[in-house]
């Protein structure tokens, strides 16, 4: 019952009546009931003990928290698409706007970080980052999935990096032994130490999902049940009523794991999501390879609650005379804030876009291929050059519009109403999402 209690409407759920409303609601429903950011977190260990955990605060944010207000309440979502201008180019620039983003945006709800295949068996685990925040995936001996802080306890060294198997995480530094359910096992040269209860010292637990292929944290603290993982509760969460389209298109688990490539731009996360979210607009333009393999003049735009997704068609004629690497159809979907999920022809591809500072972003890109094709070498190596071009000229296109956004000659810029939708949608949630930072501490 609690999905379909009436709320305030949001501002911009006027300009695309196709959102669902009840489901976004629900999620503004769990924002508000999400302790404050300026109040540490109370997190719990295995064994059911509790502790606090450091969070970042309003407060900790350099610099004037009335002028990061401002910056926020600069873009305004209730003026439709056709009037609105573009968030202003402090949004691309700013450091406290960017601290803000990520204790607001990053550090809450759920975030992809990886893929079944990188746990697929007991023992399996892998690292990442996201800000500040380093973590931990990985499954213990009776195949249980856990995320954990990759921090130790003691003096605070990462105890675990890169990908692999292992039957437990020591810390390089001095020692300390943890198993892979967190459990601290072994603590050296402790003899003579005082009020330390060595059975609550286990590494910090990270709610942990999975939802298809991927593999899902939510850094707001606490752990999963492991009784099972409701991959139905966390898909909902995630994508919403989108979960089921996604699924119905192709986005399951019976594709084959291909590669990994990673990019580091120049350019504030947002460039890269804006330029993946402008409806094709710059494709003949800026991709006249990959332009013409598609049926531009068939690309529609459909945005939902947290997700919005791009669809076009295949030029079957161009195929017939090269190799079919985009097929008959191409779905772009992408997954507030950060996340796209691109299925074409045999292949699919994902993308996360990891901030790195104001004007700097990673994004990792993870080719997946239908199992019929994985033995084609050939077809693969002509797949991933393509795909690569389109990269290097996309890297090239952020860095430029990162370069005008910190020039002076620019403060905000117009949407084309006709395409640029997805992009619209894009700032609308943003703006949310950061305008309750400050009704919140009213």
């Amino acid at each position: 019952m609690a999905a379909t209690m009436m709320l305030p409407k949001l501002p911009f759920s006027d300009h695309y009546p196709e959102v669902q409303r009840p489901y976004f609601q629900f999620s503004r429903k769990l924002i508000n009931q999400a302790p404050l950011i300026k109040n540490p977190r109370r997190c719990h260990t295995n064994n059911g003990n509790s502790f606090r955990v450091k969070s970042s605060s309003i407060e900790g944010i350099s610099g004037d928290q009335r002028k990061v207000r401002r910056l926020v309440q600069e873009f305004n979502p209730t003026i439709p698409i056709e009037e609105a201008v573009t968030p202003p180019s402090s949004w691309y620039t700013d450091p406290d706007f960017y601290s803000l983003e990520l204790d607001q945006v990053f550090y809450r709800g759920w975030q992809p970080v990886g893929f079944t295949e990188q746990i697929k068996e007991p023992r399996d685990f892998f690292t990442g980052r996201l800000g500040s925040i380093q973590y931990v995936v990985c499954r213990d001996e009776k195949g249980t999935l856990y995320a954990f802080h990759n921090v130790c306890r003691h003096h605070a060294s990462l105890i675990a990096s890169g990908t692999g198997k292992t039957s437990c995480f020591v810390c390089p530094y001095h020692g300390w032994t943890y198993g892979l359910d967190g459990t601290l096992v072994k603590a050296t040269r402790i003899t003579g130490i005082k009020n330390c209860k060595v059975n609550e010292m286990g590494l910090v637990p990270l709610k942990v999902g999975i939802w298809g292929p991927f593999v899902l944290i939510n850094f707001e603290g606490g752990m999963m049940p492991q009784e099972g993982l409701d991959t139905n509760g966390v898909g909902h969460e995630w994508l919403g009523s989108t979960a089921e389209i996604l699924s119905s298109n192709g986005v399951d688990t019976s594709l084959v794991y291909v590669c990994r490539r990673v990019y580091t731009l120049e350019c504030n996360w947002k460039v890269f999501c804006d330029n993946y979210l402008d409806g094709g607009y710059h494709v003949p333009y800026a991709h006249r390879g990959l332009a013409s393999g598609l049926q531009l003049d068939s690309y529609s735009t459909k945005m939902y609650e947290k997700v919005s997704i791009q669809s076009c068609g295949g030029n079957t004629q161009a195929c017939e005379q090269e190799f079919d690497r985009l097929g008959s159809k191409a779905l772009y979907a992408f997954v507030y804030p950060n996340f796209m999920i691109n299925r074409y022809g045999p292949w699919m591809d994902t993308n996360l876009v990891l901030p790195l500072g104001p004007q700097r972003c990673q994004v990792i890109f993870d080719y997946f291929l239908d199992a019929s094709l994985k033995d084609d070498s050939a077809f693969i190596r002509k797949s991933l050059e393509d795909s690569e071009k389109v990269q290097e000229e996309d890297i090239i296109l952020c860095k430029a519009v990162q370069q005008g956004l910190e020039s002076p000659a620019y403060e905000v810029g117009r949407y084309s109403p006709t395409v640029e939708m997805a992009m619209h949608h894009f700032h609308c949630l943003l703006h949310e999402n950061l305008s309750h930072t400050f009704r919140s501490s009213r």
